[in-house]
């Protein structure tokens, strides 16, 4: 683990529903990633899958918040969500991948949500006519 990886600072804002996350060294930076973000890109089984291919699409989280930071040992964070979902641990090294591929990963998610006809939004399905 490269130890530029590892947040000197996490801070959850409440209102803007982002966790910040602050990395030191010689070049410091800040990232700030949404909690639907994080949400939809747990490492939990439950979204991963068990393998390549097996992920399961999330859909609906637009306004899902944190509600709670803990910290597993030095490696690591447990967030829990206030859908009730809490199993994910987000290691230092895939919040420093979901920091620094942030906006890659969010397009990807979004195609995927498009491609499948669901929606950020709870409760909500896209219906697409004609092509």
């Amino acid at each position: 683990m490269n130890p530029s990886h590892i947040p000197s600072n996490i801070n959850y804002k409440k209102k803007s529903k982002l966790l910040v996350l602050s990395y030191g060294g010689n070049q410091p930076m800040e990232y700030s990633l949404p909690a639907e973000y994080l949400r939809v890109h747990s490492p939990s089984a439950e979204v991963q899958g068990h393998g390549v291919g097996a992920e399961v699409l999330q859909f609906g989280k637009r306004d899902v918040e944190i509600q709670q930071i803990v910290p597993v040992g030095n490696y690591a964070v447990q967030l829990h969500f206030d859908d009730g979902h809490n199993s994910g641990l987000y290691s230092w090294a895939y919040l420093y991948e979901l920091s620094v591929e942030q906006a890659e990963k969010w397009q990807d998610y979004l195609a995927r949500l498009a491609e499948a006809g669901q929606s950020r939004d709870a409760d909500t399905q896209v219906i697409r006519l004609g092509n």
